[in-house]
């Protein structure tokens, strides 16, 4: 805390996060919270954490229409849109309709769809395998008129780098997957540019 500011960790040159984590007293510590704690910490979150000047500002909510992304939505007023993530499977893809519908009774943009842990390329021999379906995300995209994104699939040098809290775009940059990242974050940009 910097004068009853938050401060975000900053990763890397340009990139800034805060997360609940970083405020616990122990990392196995649980937050065990209902709507209007949660509500407070995200306020907290949007109006006391000192961005500084933000070309993005990015929430990452669990997948659904509970209190994490209403309070977003409600705090923010106007976005510039909201970016719907979905696993292949069909239980996944029933849950992510619901935060489509959500979208839309919010006025909130979709910027488009994106279909993550969408196969395993193997590191060794290059051979594909589509451990949790594949195309479950485009289907529904194109079944709700939003444009779908791309597909992201395993990657265990995005599972390290995560672990390590290394950019993966900068670490990995020559790698199919990043390659399809950077055309995601490209067709994201123009959307909420334009």
């Amino acid at each position: 805390m910097k004068d009853e500011a938050l401060i975000p960790a900053k990763i890397g040159d340009n990139l800034e996060v805060m997360s609940i984590g970083f405020l616990l007293p122990e990392e196995d510590s649980a937050v065990i919270w209902r709507g209007p704690m949660k509500y407070k910490l995200i306020k907290e979150f949007l109006e006391d954490v000192e961005w500084g000047e933000l070309d993005y500002l990015i929430a990452d909510s669990p997948p659904g229409t509970g209190d994490e992304p209403l309070s977003i939505a409600q705090l923010l007023g106007k976005m510039n849109g909201a970016i719907i993530v979905a696993t292949p499977q069909e239980v996944a893809i029933s849950a992510v309709r619901r935060s489509i519908t959500f979208c839309n009774h919010l006025a909130i943009p979709i910027v488009g769809v994106i279909e993550n842990m969408s196969g395993f390329i193997c590191p060794n021999c290059g051979a594909r395998v589509d451990i949790f379906k594949e195309g479950g995300a485009k289907k529904m995209a194109e079944k709700y008129g939003i444009k779908f994104l791309g597909k992201v699939p395993i990657d265990p040098n995005l599972v390290s780098a995560g672990d390590e809290g290394k950019p993966f775009l900068l670490n990995f940059q020559n790698s199919e997957t990043a390659k399809i990242f950077a055309e995601i974050v490209r067709s994201i940009r123009e959307a909420v540019e334009k």
